[in-house]
């Protein structure tokens, strides 16, 4: 898996996450693991106020190319929001969350992608919905 093989939503939603600097940023293919989602992008933010804005930021983007985002938890001060998209689902956790949760360890027979740094070429493409 790289990251040209990925749906063009889940670039989007890297892209929108590097340009609020996300970082550890990782994406488990779910496929074929009987899972309610086909994709996990998860990332990580220094404060609560980073993860918000990461997570607006994503929602942002996507919507320009016309998801509709059905289902998000997490406040303002939290340590974990979710954003559920359906087919892929998004978590953007403080690095202590993301420890605890270890969401990579629970699902680590997933196909694992994980990015070095920022690539802008998360951008381009077109909508696969």
């Amino acid at each position: 898996m790289n990251l040209e093989s990925l749906p063009n939503a889940i670039r989007w939603a890297i892209d929108a996450a590097q340009n609020k600097k996300a970082s550890s940023i990782t994406v488990l293919s779910l496929e074929g693991l009987g899972a309610f989602a086909e994709f996990f992008l998860i990332c990580s933010a220094e404060s609560a106020r980073q993860i918000e804005a990461i997570g607006e930021s994503i929602e942002e983007k996507l919507g320009e190319h016309g998801f509709r985002l059905p289902h998000r938890e997490g406040r303002d001060g939290t340590e974990w929001l979710l954003l559920d998209y359906g087919r892929f689902v998004i978590h953007v956790f403080s690095e202590k969350a993301r420890q605890f949760y270890d969401i990579e360890r629970l699902w680590r027979s997933a196909k694992r992608f994980d990015l070095a740094g920022p690539s802008r070429s998360a951008a381009s493409g077109a909508s696969d919905e």
